[in-house]
């Protein structure tokens, strides 16, 4: 009889343990986590999907339907009609080919920078990096008098050139800044050997600390070329023929006195859209695996 009662409190203990109410707890919490999550990214994805509605709409549902009804007769030729007759074509070749020439020229300089900022000895060296830094504090729309007036001595107004050049200055500063925990982290010792065996300074950087740096090259192409791709202001205000117009600029053809093509302009923003979310989603992973590379300092 006894043995019975000491098996019933032994089974009394085992289900008030602190480990079970702690695995029952943490369910629950991870349950209410996963929730706020799951909400938080409805409400971050249904604007994309709201777009892609829009995008299939006439100016008649646009003005005389809810902004939450579907399109009744959805409008494909809206995305045929923007890309061949809108010239999109053109604009997203030129914001392409832009975009991967200031972003390949904006890595390639701050890597320079941050190489020489952190694993070569000079007394500038600090002076060079507050330089840099203080242009992150710089307003975009103070500089716009000072470079129109510089690109048109130059004879770059309505050139993609004065584009690639802006693009690469503003953003040199935040790339450097990326670059700069990511670099300081890297093991010398590599470097010291290298050395050793008569490696110059140009192989070192090309062959042994870049190849290292590619988790957070990952990071720093993205965030450039989000910044590139979605720019409006330096086109708008540098570029004035269709020749060389990108996507941001090249919407407003849709936008007329009397009419506004409603649709075509969200099969439009649809359309530039697209090639930013699927290099973010491809680069994802190593967008988190760099930041929280560079932001530890070993």
């Amino acid at each position: 009889m006894s043995e019975v009662v000491m098996q019933k409190n032994n089974k009394t203990d085992l289900s008030t343990s602190p480990k079970i109410k702690g695995s029952i707890g943490s369910k629950i919490g991870y349950g209410f986590l996963y929730l706020v999550l799951g909400i938080i990214a409805i409400f971050q994805i249904y604007p994309l999907i709201w777009l892609f509605f829009f995008s299939l709409k006439t100016n008649q549902e646009v003005f005389g339907l809810s902004p939450f009804a579907l399109p009744k007769d959805p409008q494909w030729g809206n995305y045929v009609k923007v890309w061949t007759q809108g010239n999109i074509s053109q604009y997203f070749f030129n914001s392409v080919w832009i975009t991967v020439i200031a972003v390949v020229l904006t890595v390639i300089l701050a890597s320079f920078v941050t190489f020489a900022i952190t694993r070569m000895h000079w007394k500038l060296s600090k002076p060079v990096l507050g330089l840099f830094m203080v242009g992150i504090m710089i307003p975009l729309h103070s500089t716009l008098i000072p470079l129109f007036s510089f690109f048109n001595q130059l004879q770059l107004i309505d050139n993609p050139i004065s584009i690639i050049l802006s693009y690469t200055a503003f953003n040199l500063p935040l790339t450097i800044m990326i670059l700069l925990g990511f670099y300081q982290a890297l093991p010398r010792e590599l470097e010291e050997a290298a050395v050793m065996d008569g490696c110059s300074i140009h192989r070192i950087f090309f062959q042994i600390t870049l190849p290292m740096t590619t988790p957070v090259m990952a990071t720093v192409v993205i965030i450039n070329m989000i910044y590139n791709w979605n720019e409006f202001v330096f086109v708008n205000t540098f570029i004035s023929s269709d020749k060389w117009k990108t996507l941001t600029v090249g919407v407003n053809n849709f936008v007329g006195q009397y009419l506004t093509d409603w649709g075509a302009i969200g099969a439009t923003l649809m359309i530039s859209i697209i090639p930013i979310l699927i290099a973010f989603i491809i680069l994802s992973n190593k967008i988190v695996e760099g930041l929280a590379a560079g932001s530890v300092k070993g």
